[in-house]
């Protein structure tokens, strides 16, 4: 009697731990080949970046020619870029950070993140380099997956991305985002580096 109490607790508690790890996000493919394919799921797997943390479905798209980008809900990306490998994580993560932007950060988080990262401008109306989104974009990608692969790795603070050190950042997103970053956040402090 007591063991068929315990397996529907048990079960329970298994399907609920099963999501809480899911890390990598919530997508769907739109063209590519299956490596062009395996090489986002890499990418976003490397990240110790709880992408989880979109819960919208997101369609990447992936052909020859396009200009690596997002949408809300979108994110397009270079074949010929997949094709390079782990040279392509960085961007992939940068775009996919860009999905945190559109469906997780309130305008008061947006407020404070641009307070520390700088930028005259959130996401419009300056050149590429002082939106603050894209340093948003390119910290989520360096300060999560601090690897010598990631294209986006500052050489100075100078560079988007360069403005805060990667421990800042994490903090601040601990401070902004729900619960299953802060572990995450915890976890790379703590010195556990994937790559």
């Amino acid at each position: 009697m007591l063991l068929r109490r315990s397996i529907p607790v048990f079960l329970a508690a298994l399907a609920l731990s099963s999501s809480a790890y899911a890390r990598g996000g919530n997508y769907m493919f739109d063209g590519g080949t299956r490596a062009e394919q395996g090489q986002v799921e890499a990418a976003l797997d490397a990240s110790t970046f709880d992408f989880s943390v979109v819960h919208a479905a997101v369609t990447i798209h992936i052909g020859r020619g396009l200009s690596s980008s997002a949408a809300p809900g979108q994110v397009w990306l270079d074949a010929d870029l997949l094709d390079a490998g782990r040279l392509s994580w960085g961007v992939v993560q940068h775009e996919y950070g860009h999905q945190v932007d559109f469906s997780v950060l309130t305008d008061a988080d947006r407020s404070q993140l641009q307070q520390l990262l700088g930028g005259s401008a959130w996401c419009s109306g300056a050149p590429h380099g002082e939106l603050t989104c894209e340093r948003f974009a390119d910290l989520i990608s360096w300060a999560y997956w601090t690897n010598s692969d990631n294209v986006l790795r500052p050489a100075g603070k100078a560079d988007e991305g360069g403005e805060v050190s990667p421990a800042a950042f994490r903090a601040a997103l601990t401070r902004l985002l729900p619960s299953p970053i802060r572990v995450m956040a915890v976890t790379q402090q703590r010195g556990s580096m994937r790559g």
